[in-house]
């Protein structure tokens, strides 16, 4: 198969296969996939300015004429020994994805073909028709969590001679992610902040990106878990109202709600507090959340919980399918959560 694990992307990005003549950079990161094909493309040594070695097409054009990128693909260059025909913004339309499957076979040499796209489903379509071939290469790009998110907070340190203290570190874990870009203005903008102290506080972090959509967003969530929901309607209208991602959303709720599971079956299955389990949390929960989840763990039954997960991973997977009505299907299913939590809520006074 031709694909890489998404741990594996950045390996390959530094040292690209020349035999690669098809790459696919893919996503829901929008932000990671444009960082990673920027980073195929400058590995290429090609002038990305220069418009005789570079050709770049808009995703939505190349389905609307059929031929298109194969046409391109076969011109001649004239002013360069290789080309590379760059197509952003693809979605996931049988046509290109055809057309891509048999430039696998025939593209030329002296052409690289380099497509970004978002999300897209395994086994079918244009991810099917590139992992297909032999010539061809698959990259997925997944948000900032984990190794990833610790690599670009290590990164930013070392190129600004920072250190950080570990309360602040877990801290930028807890408001950075989602968005490869937004994260790195982030950063840049907590750089810039911290320039010239040799560190990184708690204090520093709170100060310089405190109030990003990351933080609004686990606001959000404590509203839902506590049953406010005119608290929740403020924040989520708010959250969309300033660019935030529907679907981002849904998936950081969809993990708030496992982990939520989790601890409620440890605290179960070892007879300890709410409040031993969350602080043994793994990975940590932030001190400044703890008292949001010992209260949640408390009060949601575990059928409750698991039912709540099963809900948001259903509208997760919706609105994958249908990105239209993302924002109605996240706010119908969180909405739903507020309420019932205020039900519990009732039911326990």
């Amino acid at each position: 198969m031709a694909e890489k694990k998404a741990h594996e992307v950045d390996g390959w990005l530094k040292r690209p296969d020349p035999a690669v003549r098809i790459v696919l950079v893919y996503g829901p990161d929008r932000g990671l996939v444009s960082e990673r094909a920027l980073a195929f493309a400058q590995a290429t040594g090609l002038t990305l300015e220069d418009p005789f070695a570079v050709t770049r097409l808009d995703g939505g054009e190349i389905e609307k004429q059929p031929g298109r990128l194969t046409e391109e693909v076969a011109s001649i260059p004239m002013f360069s020994d290789k080309r590379l025909i760059w197509v952003r913004g693809i979605g996931a339309g049988a046509g290109i994805a055809a057309e891509v499957a048999e430039l696998a076979k025939t593209t030329p040499a002296d052409a690289v073909v380099l497509l970004e796209a978002g999300e897209l489903k395994k086994g079918t379509g244009l991810r099917a028709a590139v992992e297909k071939a032999a010539s061809a290469m698959a990259l997925p790009s997944y948000s900032d969590e984990g190794r990833g998110l610790e690599g670009l907070i290590d990164e930013m340190c070392q190129r600004e001679k920072l250190s950080i203290e570990p309360e602040a570190r877990q801290a930028l874990r807890s408001l950075l992610g989602g968005d490869r870009l937004a994260t790195r203005g982030e950063l840049a903008k907590l750089a810039l902040y911290c320039a010239g102290t040799g560190r990184v506080s708690l204090a520093d972090v709170e100060a310089a990106i405190g109030d990003v959509s990351a933080r609004s967003q686990e606001d959000m969530l404590d509203a839902v878990l506590e049953g406010d929901a005119r608290g929740f309607d403020t924040m989520f209208t708010s959250l969309l109202a300033g660019g935030g991602n529907a679907g981002v959303v849904l998936s950081a709720a969809l993990r708030r709600f496992q982990m939520l599971e989790t601890l409620k079956g440890e605290m179960e299955a070892s007879g300890r507090p709410a409040q031993a389990v969350v602080a043994a949390a793994r990975p940590p929960i932030f001190f400044a959340r703890r008292r949001a989840f010992e209260t949640a763990v408390n009060r949601w039954p575990a059928d409750t919980l698991a039912a709540a997960v099963a809900r948001l991973d259903a509208a997760v997977l919706q609105t994958r399918r249908n990105a239209g009505l993302a924002s109605a299907t996240a706010r119908q299913s969180l909405l739903a959560l507020t309420l019932e939590a205020r039900r519990m809520s009732r039911g326990r006074s």
